[in-house]
């Protein structure tokens, strides 16, 4: 299978590549910085086009690239600025332009990540029968972004898989994320860390397994809809952070109720993950 992927250096993106390779798949890989790339373990082992898609789509073929099996689009630049009007401004627009026309190309296969708050401020276990109430601009623009595909599909007809992420942790995050700042004051030896309350209930994920499930649903060309890549399993934001500091055996008082909670994500709210459990055949 050929595999045309935007945000491969990113943090999902790089362990994406990685799945992709273990599974003896082409990977071609669209990046904005080559020079960022050539740092990554896997640089050789991939095709490289250099391309920002803000400038509108690719000529593959005319870098003799053959047309992919399936589009992975995991690029959103500026998370997690997650109320900042530019993703609906600026990354709503360019992302559905750059599909469509990669969909004009002959991509018959689309997977497009998602993300949790699609739901908006909706509690409890969250299934994709849902409707998307989404609360902030980051939100809103994914969900505009399904819309506007499935409108597109109606014209052109195409299997789109959209995965709507949640919570990710792991090798690579990014460095403004609770456990990245957790493990930076741990190794400077800060005697506290100040955090919220850690009362909220979220839904945790470690970052190979969201690129595992990803890997396997591009996989499954006919599975066409909305799919919830999680856990399935509520877990408390403070039983997430002192199992990490015990699991790094470190001494550091937590500073619960130091900051307030935030105001854009309910207090309890999980995946449920069955239908891409069922997809994968039981592989979640």
């Amino acid at each position: 299978m050929k595999v045309l992927l935007t945000g491969a250096t990113g943090f999902i993106g790089s362990h994406v590549v990685m799945h992709l390779l273990a599974r003896g798949h082409e990977v071609v890989a669209l990046v904005r910085d080559e020079e960022s790339a050539r740092k990554l373990p896997w640089f050789d082992r991939v095709d490289f086009v250099a391309h920002d898609i803000r400038d509108g789509c690719p000529d593959l073929r005319g870098q003799g690239i053959a047309v992919p099996d399936v589009l992975m689009h995991l690029a959103w630049p500026g998370l997690p600025n997650y109320k900042d009007l530019f993703h609906f401004e600026e990354n709503l627009p360019e992302g559905y332009r750059f599909l469509k026309a990669m969909i004009e190309q002959g991509v018959g296969q689309v997977l497009v990540t998602g993300t949790c708050f699609e739901y908006g401020m909706q509690s409890g276990c969250l299934p994709e029968s849902l409707p998307t109430q989404p609360s902030n601009p980051y939100g809103l623009a994914k969900d505009c972004l399904r819309k506007f595909l499935q409108e597109l599909q109606v014209q052109r007809p195409f299997v789109l898989q959209w995965a709507r992420l949640f919570y990710m942790y792991g090798p690579g995050q990014n460095e403004r994320s609770l456990l990245a700042q957790l493990s930076g004051a741990i190794a400077r030896g800060d005697r506290s860390f100040n955090m919220s309350g850690g009362a909220q209930v979220r839904d945790y994920l470690r970052v190979e397994e969201v690129a595992r499930r990803l890997v396997l649903l591009a996989e499954c060309s006919s599975a066409d809809g909305l799919f919830n890549c999680c856990s399935g399993v509520p877990r408390t934001v403070r039983a997430l952070v002192e199992d990490f500091v015990r699991e790094q055996g470190a001494r550091i008082d937590l500073n619960f109720g130091f900051y307030p909670y935030p105001d854009y994500e309910p207090m309890e709210f999980w995946g449920d993950p069955e239908r891409l459990n069922t997809v994968l055949g039981g592989r979640c």
